[in-house]
């Protein structure tokens, strides 16, 4: 399976993919996409789902994803920021909040250590991130507290994120 890397812009919902889903052909079933919808049309029309016919938790929608995958999508419309990382953590996302206050991401640590020093961090594997709920969390135990546990002083960057009563989800080297 050859991952890519695909950015697309639907209904003002932008959204870059890195990964392969492997169950992308039932997942365009089950929303109702043309056999020609890739990783990144199917992650947007998720995200809709999520957001027009709501109850839908965001646990919901990202855990039916399967495969490798990391994905940043902002909808301009609401201004929300929604980010997840598959369970594995087999593609690499990076966060870290710049000198000016904004968080950022790249699937290059290196790309970030510049603007963000000691605030960098591995995005932690089985994950979201939504700024409509203000907080990070796992997508298989969406209730669980999540607690970042900062890195050794002598680290230049990094930290630990574990889920309550569950492993440590990522950590930095």
């Amino acid at each position: 399976m050859n991952e890519c890397r695909s950015f697309a812009v639907k209904d003002e919902i932008f959204c870059m993919f890195e990964g392969v889903l492997n169950n992308l052909g039932s997942l365009r079933q089950q929303y109702g996409l043309a056999k020609s919808a890739n990783e990144v049309v199917l992650v947007i029309e998720a995200y809709k789902a999520l957001r027009d016919r709501a109850p839908y938790p965001p646990s919901h929608v990202v855990g039916h994803l399967i495969g490798n995958f990391a994905f940043v999508l902002f909808d301009k419309s609401t201004s929300t920021l929604f980010v997840a990382s598959d369970q594995f953590g087999k593609v690499p996302l990076y966060w870290g909040i710049t000198a000016d206050g904004y968080v950022a991401f790249a699937d290059d640590a290196n790309l970030l250590k510049g603007a963000c020093g000691k605030s960098l961090a591995s995005f932690p594997q089985g994950c979201f991130y939504s700024t409509a709920l203000g907080e990070i969390r796992s997508f298989e135990n969406p209730k669980n507290k999540i607690t970042a546990i900062p890195a050794a002083e002598e680290e230049i960057w990094g930290a630990k994120f574990m889920v309550e009563g569950s492993t440590v989800l990522a950590a930095m080297k």
